[in-house]
């Protein structure tokens, strides 16, 4: 079954949404919320990509491999951002981004 073959890539996207809608509503708590306005959007965006990746893996789809790609590379665009920013929510959304990034790239092999 599909859904136990990519179990780690699909943990690896469901732990990266989550990490992502933290850092989000994090971002919004911060003083300077208006310098948090692109994490915010790549969290969001990262988020929705990771739930999609999650979710046609563990259907089978046969876009799989396409959606993992494209999601690595919105994973690693999100870990950037994040990266820009010293608080602890961006450091391990950052970290899951990256993780999540590599998981899809082996998916998409």
């Amino acid at each position: 079954m599909a859904q136990q073959e990519h179990q780690s890539c699909i943990e690896a996207c469901d732990a990266c949404a989550a990490a992502c809608d933290h850092c989000a509503t994090a971002c919004l708590s911060e003083p300077n919320v208006a310098a948090m306005v692109e994490c915010i959007k790549s969290d969001m965006d990262c988020a929705d990509i990771c739930r999609l990746a999650s979710a046609v893996m563990a259907r089978d789809s046969s876009r799989a491999q396409e959606i993992c790609s494209l999601c690595a590379s919105i994973c690693d665009a999100c870990a950037a951002e994040c990266e820009k920013h010293q608080h602890e929510h961006c450091k391990q959304c950052a970290e899951a981004c990256r993780k999540c990034a590599d998981e899809c790239r082996g998916m998409s092999r």
